[in-house]
């Protein structure tokens, strides 16, 4: 009709009937006050009574409770708009708990359903009248019980109805209390469940309600007829006011939250039950919170339930963290990608808060706490010390983790060691970075070592748990690449300056150079600091080996400077047309002849301990460490510069050896009698071994001087060599003589 006006669309389905015998009843005010003061003292008469009785009273009362299978029900809307005229539609039967409903349309808030309870022979038992205005405060769905008015005075009975509303029930105005019914009811319950806590000292500690309290409760709900949804819920409620995430709380949060969430899933709950879950889930989900983003740090004997120090590493899943897994799967869809994603943000967390934690003793030599406190040798050791140990307890932390999910607690899904490691490894390598620009490494020195050391076990202990590598994790190569490169390309330029800065003239009394020695004590030192890091990163050996042969050509180039002088003989630096006109000049008179210099003598023995001692040490230590050099084309470039330097020291040794034996030859061809070439081309085949002798005197002495020169100056290999030299020379002299008199040769042998 035009007139009328729809505001509301309402199906209502008859959920239970309740007939039971008469019991007093409380009157329900408007203050609240009143109400708990009646309530009360109710409770006191009836309490002693109950107590004496056991379960006889109650036990028989409940049996007089008539079955609900005898009942069906009709319902009429009386509308407002039409006076006292019902709507023309057929009355429909419907069985309590079958899920028949009947729908309705509300015009305004005067309407009235009318609610009539036959039994199986179409008998009235009782009838309620609903109001409308009643419920105007509802919303989409919502049970409550209505009373009935039974045709039998010794009885009394209530019904539950489901309403599913289809409109905003802001088109009633105002909400208004419902009077009466199940109301009452909950709140006489929630008193005794107080009395009860209050009685057995309720705490975290004693959570559980146990005895006759216990009975007393159930028999109450049961004589009140309160669902076991609301009694778990109340009772949940009240747990969570004190929850500590500790093993007996979550597991008796579990059990009484599981029967909850299944009548949920059936659709059975009312309305403030389910009110009552929403605000249970949101405190269950912040206990839940607390337990996953401390499950390292759990501890039963704490009053909160964590453990107020920072002790050692468990790995061993705490007790609270099974019953906090079951929990989570009930309320949580453990398969959904937001439940998966919740439960690792929980376990990230956690691991945040213990790398924090460690990274507190280091917080001060970060750069923006710095402040120039790293100043002294033992400050800078024992920062370094502080950050090795926060690598090994961070690889603790991840190896705990692994044996954590070992136990096969956590969801199959959720992967706690890579979860937890990606933070780890993450803010590891920032806190790596941060520290190492702050005090940057000056040298592979012991403290930087096990430094580099830890941070390469750590790397390797990832790799070895098959923990999936995350961007920004660490990367020690990474790490310590660019300080590698200054540390190698540092040594090489001290060592050439220390080259450079050589200029003393060591006495003649020693046997080899005490620069060459000193300096290569010096490579083999600066070499082993290099041990730590060659046996990770072979690759680095061949920027080591080009320095180090930088510097060997430059030692060479600082032991010729320093005996240039002594050298400067043996080279062919007169022009060979200035020397003939010199020795025409001085032909016919005595030349002193050449007297090889100690200072000549310490350069070869030099060069020859370069070649022989020295450089082979060093090549060695470097060839140690080549094994572990894999090149990936195949080919192992590692050596070409230590050969280059040993075919340098060769052709100088050769060169200088072939200088001093053409130098003493020289000499012995500078004097007209002791030119070997002469003699023997003067020599005649009649002359006699007197005359022979007489004619080698003064080669035999200019040559025995020299030899006992030579054999003072030289080491005992290279004097043998240039007398093998000298004498190669002088039987080249000799072959060109076919015929040379068996005295002359034997002269010869003499003198060598």
């Amino acid at each position: 009709m035009k007139t009328r006006k729809l505001v509301k669309r309402i199906e209502i389905e008859v959920r239970k009937i309740r007939v039971v015998p008469q019991r007093p009843k409380l009157r329900v005010t408007s203050s609240f006050r009143n109400l708990y003061m009646q309530a009360g003292s109710e409770y006191v008469r009836q309490i002693s009574k109950i107590l004496k009785s056991q379960v006889t009273m109650l036990t028989s009362t409940s049996s007089t409770s008539l079955p609900e299978e005898m009942f069906t029900c009709t319902l009429e809307l009386k509308s407002s708009l039409k006076g006292q005229q019902r709507d023309s539609i057929s009355l429909q039967y419907l069985k309590p708990g079958t899920g028949e409903s009947q729908l309705f349309y509300l015009e305004g808030q005067g309407d009235v359903i009318l609610v009539e309870v036959q039994d199986n022979n179409r008998v009235v038992i009782g009838r309620a009248e609903i109001q409308v205005s009643s419920f105007s405060d509802a919303h989409e769905e919502f049970t409550r019980w209505w009373p009935l008015y039974l045709e039998d005075q010794e009885c009394v009975g209530k019904i539950q109805l489901c309403l599913n509303l289809s409109m905003p029930a802001d088109n009633y105005g105002s909400a208004k209390m419902l009077q009466g019914g199940l109301a009452v009811d909950t709140i006489i319950y929630d008193m005794v469940l107080e009395a009860a806590m209050r009685a057995q000292n309720f705490n975290s500690k004693m959570l559980h309600i146990s005895g006759s309290w216990k009975w007393l409760l159930d028999e109450f709900s049961d004589y009140y007829g309160l669902s076991d949804a609301y009694r778990k819920l109340r009772y949940l409620c009240y747990i969570m006011n004190v929850a500590t995430p500790t093993k007996d709380c979550l597991e008796l949060t579990y059990e009484l939250l599981l029967p909850v969430i299944k009548a949920r899933d059936d659709r059975t709950l009312t309305r403030q039950e389910r009110s009552i879950l929403l605000d249970c889930e949101d405190r269950i989900n912040v206990l839940l919170a607390i337990v996953f983003e401390n499950y390292k740090s759990l501890d039963e004997h704490s009053i909160t339930g964590l453990s107020e120090l920072f002790g050692p590493i468990s790995d061993c899943a705490a007790p609270a963290l099974a019953p906090a897994v079951q929990i989570f799967s009930v309320l949580h869809d453990i398969l959904s990608n937001e439940a998966q994603s919740i439960l690792r943000s929980y376990l990230q967390a956690a691991a945040a808060k213990r790398c924090r934690r460690h990274m507190i003793e280091t917080d001060e030599f970060m750069s923006s706490n710095n402040d120039n406190l790293l100043t002294d040798d033992m400050t800078i050791s024992a920062a370094y010390l502080k950050m090795k140990t926060l690598c090994i307890n961070i690889s603790l932390e991840i190896q705990a983790d692994i044996k954590i999910h070992d136990q096969n607690i956590l969801p199959s899904s959720i992967d706690l060691p890579n979860i937890a490691a990606s933070l780890y490894s993450t803010e590891l390598c920032k806190r790596l970075k941060g520290f190492l620009s702050a005090s940057p490494p000056s040298r592979p020195l012991q403290h930087v070592a096990e430094l580099l050391i830890a941070t390469a076990n750590f790397e390797r202990d990832l790799d070895s748990w098959q923990v999936r590598p995350v961007h920004g994790g660490v990367l020690s190569r990474e790490l310590f690449h660019d300080y590698i490169m200054v540390w190698i390309e540092d040594t090489r330029l001290h060592l050439l300056d220390y080259c450079k800065a050589e200029k003393l003239s060591y006495p003649a009394a020693s046997t080899t150079s005490p620069f060459v020695e000193q300096i290569y004590e010096q490579i083999r030192e600066s070499i082993n600091e290099y041990g730590v890091v060659i046996n990770r990163w072979p690759q680095y050996l061949m920027s080591l080996e080009s320095a180090i042969a930088d510097v060997e050509r430059e030692v060479m180039k600082a032991l010729e400077k320093q005996y240039m002088e002594t050298l400067m003989p043996l080279r062919d630096g007169i022009p060979k047309i200035l020397e003939k006109h010199v020795q025409r000049l001085t032909r016919r008179q005595s030349v002193a002849p050449y007297v090889v210099p100690n200072q000549l003598g310490t350069f070869m023995n030099t060069v020859k301990r370069m070649l022989d001692v020295l450089h082979c040490r060093v090549e060695d230590i470097l060839k140690s460490w080549a094994s572990y050099l894999t090149i990936a084309n195949g080919t192992t470039l590692f050596g070409e510069q230590m050969n280059s330097i040993t075919v340098m020291l060769r052709k100088k040794y050769k060169k200088y050896l072939q200088a001093i034996v053409e130098k003493i030859v020289s000499e012995t061809q500078a004097n007209r009698t002791t030119r070997l070439k002469r003699i023997l081309e003067e020599t005649k085949e009649t002359e006699g071994e007197s005359e022979m002798r007489e004619r080698m005197q003064a080669l035999r002495a200019q040559l025995s001087d020299s030899i006992h020169n030579l054999h003072g100056v030289f080491s005992c290999r290279i004097f043998v060599a240039i007398c093998r030299g000298f004498w190669d020379r002088l039987g080249q002299v000799n072959t060109r003589r076919k015929n040379l008199s068996k005295c002359c040769h034997d002269n010869l042998c003499l003198l060598y």
